[in-house]
């Protein structure tokens, strides 16, 4: 088996402990142009059954990348330490591929918001990005927000961006058949109203 690291990271960025001690993170080198390749994922797909069973770590690194299928690196290298932010510079190019956001300097930590790619609750926890706009709880649930939709639009996964188009579809039928409803009404109303003229 190949000890090089199942992922791809840029060469403008490193891997490396994080100043808080608080774990490993993904850090700028040298600046990133927004649209500029960070980060690519790599691993072993696992369905949902024999996922769940892995251990905390693997299943920590891991990426989302179908309904009720994660990609765990194998082996772990410095690229799959990429964080979690409430307000991220990072977004996702497809399953894998992590993309710059916005102009990234130097120093900076490269991050992402994990509901661009988690619909399941397999890694669940409060947040500690501090961010003003901190979700405080990072939940399977998260990628049905509405501003999250809005902020995040063009970085979701696109098993993700499926289940949001299906949402939205399902909004604009259930609100197109009130509004059949109220016309249809409306047109019962003026009709029963003329037979009463008359």
């Amino acid at each position: 088996m190949s000890k090089q690291p199942s992922s791809y990271l840029s060469s403008k960025l490193e891997g490396r402990p994080k100043a808080d001690s608080s774990g490993n993170g993904i850090f700028a080198l040298e600046p990133l142009k927004k649209g500029e390749l960070a980060a690519v994922f790599g691993g072993v797909v696992y369905e949902w059954d024999s996922f769940i069973r892995l251990p905390d770590l693997d299943r920590s690194l891991c990426i989302q990348v179908e309904d009720r299928l994660f990609l765990v690196p194998r082996p772990i290298g410095e690229g799959d330490y990429v964080n979690h932010s409430c307000n991220p510079n990072a977004g996702l190019s497809g399953q894998i591929g992590l993309v710059a956001m916005r102009d990234i300097n130097i120093g900076e930590e490269v991050c992402f918001d994990y509901a661009m790619s988690d619909t399941m609750p397999y890694d669940e926890f409060e947040c500690g990005c501090r961010n003003a706009n901190c979700r405080g709880s990072i939940t399977g649930n998260d990628w049905q927000r509405p501003e999250l939709q809005k902020r995040y639009a063009g970085f979701f996964s696109p098993h993700v961006q499926r289940k949001i188009d299906a949402q939205l579809a399902e909004r604009r039928a259930f609100e197109r058949a009130i509004r059949i409803n109220k016309a249809q009404k409306l047109k019962t109303s003026r009709i029963n109203s003329d037979l009463r003229i008359k």
